[in-house]
């Protein structure tokens, strides 16, 4: 593109693969997992034609590539696998990994200064827990883990190894934080991290599960059969334990940090940030003025990180785009929901199951499915572009009753097919939430778990962990209007100003199309799905 109107591509060669793009009106990114239909899946090529079609570019017009990935070193331009859509190399710049965590948490925050701490399995170079100074001059790196240390002794990669002991594939973390209210930490007396002047040392010397099998060796502590998926009691004592030392050492990491810093804002990017518990403790902290985290913490925000650090590189402007919404996903035309509505080949639509539908287009969306959900229904959300984070929050979501724990159940069992002890996320209007929830601040991107408000809990028992606390997502009218509405006429039907939400998918990735909505409405049990202005009902 032209001087005036520079075009940058993030791409993330990673496992959460995807791509981004950005130019000076235009934000729009997606993971590959989202098009191939295949969970935390490497590429970018079906997530880079999708990014240049929404903003209607060709590749010609890009000026600016910035790659990262994972492995010891940022890839290269060679290493990128870019040169056979014919790009100049000398448009291709590698990215750290923790540094494009950093510039999503910090560009996309509200805060002129902060601290930026990266906490996540690994990125480069081993690191595992790296701290930042960001002010509109720039972001400069003060502080990590020592270079020696093996990765197996940071706080994410500890997680995850735990998480891989437990049964389960490391990025699936939200199980072992789900699992962890119903154990006691207390069982295992020692520490799992020494954290001195802001670095941490953690007491695993290999990662996944071999490395929790090490310790228990080393130790003699017992948790339980490997693969227990929650089935066992000292498994769930493990999970227990972990979560409260992650609580513990990330406490600790981000008071010592803040304090090096003299930045009292935090912004917190990588996987680790996703642990919505541990995140409700750490902005409540003295030394913490104010909390910020990205819905897209984890590798899933990785493109959007590189891209933004590109523009940096590109035009000497450090990007400050403050967000309100994570929807950084196209829209789909009317025609587009027809075209799946009518299983027109042009859709994509692909029918794992061939189920019996009716449609029609309603004139108010939102109140016919408030009332659905009143009356005791099960519902696809599907509206405007989709979320990019791992969290659906209105756009691609599935919604239900949160008054009694039938609906959980259900989803659970018959919908989702989750593990029992996993909780479902609420989502407030944000007018009303802290008369519902211990909240005195937004939770626009479902990343906080306070407690219910006493008295509160009975009211709206299909969405409280077995802890009292909920992953709690406030809706503002103003940046989701349709949702919004639609959890307004829920209140005014029933009183409760809340509803039940989770994403939009059963065990696949979350929807992206209007084809893909479909097909998960005719492949698992829900009772129907609105999908723009479309009323879809199974019969």
């Amino acid at each position: 593109m032209s001087a005036s109107t520079p075009c940058v591509v993030g791409i993330n060669l990673g496992h959460d693969g995807g791509a981004a793009l950005i130019t000076d009106t235009t934000m729009v990114a997606i993971g590959e997992e989202r098009l191939n239909r295949t969970r935390y899946s490497a590429g970018w090529e079906a997530a880079l034609l999708y990014c240049l079609r929404a903003a209607g570019l060709q590749l010609d017009d890009v000026d600016l590539v910035a790659v990262s990935g994972i492995g010891h070193t940022p890839p290269t331009p060679a290493e990128t696998g870019l040169a056979h859509l014919g790009i100049d190399p000398a448009r291709i710049i590698p990215v750290d990994h923790h540094l494009s965590h950093a510039y999503t948490a910090y560009c996309l925050s509200p805060y002129e200064e902060a601290t930026v701490l990266v906490v996540d399995g690994g990125g480069n170079n081993h690191d595992t827990e790296t701290a930042y100074a960001a002010t509109p001059d720039g972001i400069v790196r003060v502080g990590g883990n020592p270079p020696g240390r093996p990765r197996a002794g940071g706080i994410g990669a500890t997680y995850e190894a735990f998480t891989n002991f437990l049964g389960w594939h490391e990025q699936e973390a939200g199980k072992t934080m789900a699992l962890a209210s119903y154990g006691d930490p207390g069982l295992y007396l020692a520490p799992l991290f020494d954290v001195t002047d802001a670095t941490v040392h953690g007491r695993l010397t290999r990662t996944h599960a071999p490395g929790v099998v090490e310790l228990a060796q080393r130790t003699g502590w017992d948790f339980g059969p490997a693969d227990s998926r929650g089935e066992h009691p000292l498994g769930i004592n493990a999970a227990a334990y972990v979560q409260d030392q992650t609580e513990r050492a990330l406490g600790a990491l981000v008071e010592q940090t803040v304090t090096a810093t003299g930045l009292s804002n935090l912004c917190l990017a990588g996987g680790v940030a996703l642990n919505c518990v541990a995140a409700d403790k750490i902005r409540r902290l003295r030394t913490v003025s104010g909390y910020f985290a990205p819905p897209a913490s984890s590798d899933r925000g990785q493109a959007l990180g590189c891209a933004l650090y590109g523009w940096h590189r590109l035009t000497g402007a450090l990007p400050r785009r403050a967000l309100a919404s994570d929807c950084f996903g196209r829209t789909y035309t009317d025609t587009e929901i027809e075209q799946a509505l009518t299983r027109d080949p042009r859709s994509g639509l692909v029918e794992r199951r061939r189920t019996p539908f009716r449609w029609r287009r309603e004139s108010d969306i939102a109140q016919a499915a408030a009332q659905m959900i009143a009356d005791g229904k099960i519902i696809g959300w599907f509206q405007g572009g989709s979320e990019l984070g791992p969290r659906a929050l209105g756009a691609r979501s599935i919604l239900a009753d949160p008054r009694t724990t039938s609906s959980s159940e259900a989803l659970n069992k018959r919908i989702k097919h989750r593990e029992p002890f996993r909780p479902f996320a609420p989502a407030v209007l944000a007018g009303h939430a802290r008369r519902w929830f211990d909240l005195d601040v937004p939770s626009p991107f479902m990343l906080l778990a306070p407690p219910v408000r006493p008295g509160k809990a009975d009211r709206i028992a299909g969405v409280v962990h077995v802890d009292g606390t909920a992953r709690v997502q406030t809706v503002d009218p103003r940046t989701a209007p349709a949702y919004a509405a639609l959890i307004e006429h829920f209140h005014q039907i029933t009183g409760i100003p809340v509803v039940l939400n989770t994403s939009y998918n059963d065990r696949e990735p979350i929807v992206e199309t209007p084809a893909h909505a479909l097909a998960t409405l005719q492949a698992c049990d829900l009772d129907a799905a609105c999908i723009g202005n479309y009323l879809v009902e199974r019969v």
